[in-house]
């Protein structure tokens, strides 16, 4: 039950701060949404990893390594992300940036893990799903960008589809390393450390440059993303305690849950093969989940 009510609620969690986070990013860019995101979640994450700090190990150099290297890859997922959103459908790129779990699947094989014959095939489903999800009517609208003009361009379709690629591809490889220390390193460290390289790698340049920005209507909405963020990834790794498969499968959901709201907030609207191509996308992310040990 603890492994259901975990993933659900990191799946709901990712789902508003993702819905959040495609509204900011169109008001201050997204640089300064994931600055603020850092911002509020090393302000919520600070207490925790300091509390944890008597009982966690001592860092050594691999150790550290490995939470910039998850911060570093965190941060360029999200950023990767924000970037999506502003230009793309979150019906779209939700589900693609669900994909991480798969890449991470890639990344291990690559580093010489087994697969099977099952999980080789729904990896191949799920990239076929991304290549219907990429497909778009030329007379499909776009949302508004952050300029307030409508992109009438199909080309802007594309380009967050391949950005919503490249944030799933840099969160694989963050959660390829957490997953190595993750057994060490106590949660929040983790948590805390991938913040820190955002303030560090984003925050405090825009600060620095003067180019920090936030208007009013996008304080909310930052502040939730940020706190909603640090929550379901806290909510999932303790619903993994208790059933990986599980938790995963339901976590991953975010994407759907998200797509959904989308549309009865939003509008959006997909053509019918975006349509198959994000249920296609959804089914293979639940099945390899279920497949994965």
């Amino acid at each position: 039950m603890i492994a259901i009510l975990g993933g659900l609620g990191a799946a709901v969690s990712w789902a508003l701060a993702t819905l959040c986070s495609s509204r900011s990013s169109r008001m201050i860019g997204a640089s300064s949404v994931l600055a603020w995101v850092m911002i509020v979640g090393l302000a919520v994450g600070i207490v925790p990893a300091i509390m944890a700090a008597p009982t966690a190990p001592p860092l050594d150099g691999p150790l550290i390594a490995g939470l910039v290297v998850t911060g570093l890859s965190y941060t360029a997922g999200l950023l990767l992300a924000y970037l999506a959103l502003s230009v793309g459908r979150v019906s779209v790129v939700a589900p693609i940036t669900s994909t991480e779990g798969a890449g991470a699947a890639v990344i291990s094989i690559a580093l010489g893990a087994p697969i099977t014959a099952p999980a080789a095939t729904v990896l191949a489903v799920i990239a076929a799903g991304i290549v219907l999800a990429s497909m778009e009517r030329a007379a499909d609208p776009l949302p508004v960008t952050a300029n307030g003009s409508p992109p009438h361009d199909p080309a802007m379709n594309r380009r967050a589809v391949l950005l919503a690629i490249s944030a799933a591809a840099a969160f694989s490889i963050g959660l390829v390393i957490s997953a190595r220390i993750g057994a060490t390193v106590p949660i929040a460290w983790i948590v805390v450390a991938a913040r820190i390289v955002g303030v560090l790698v984003i925050a405090l340049p825009l600060i620095l440059r003067g180019r920090l920005r936030l208007e009013r209507r996008a304080v909310p909405l930052v502040l939730v993303s940020g706190v909603l963020e640090v929550a379901g990834t806290v909510l999932f790794v303790t619903a993994a305690q208790y059933g990986v498969a599980t938790a995963a499968v339901i976590s991953s959901q975010f994407a759907a849950i998200a797509a959904v709201v989308a549309f009865f907030l939003f509008g959006e609207r997909l053509a019918r093969v975006q349509v198959v191509g994000v249920v296609v996308i959804a089914a293979g992310v639940a099945v390899l989940s279920i497949l994965r040990p």
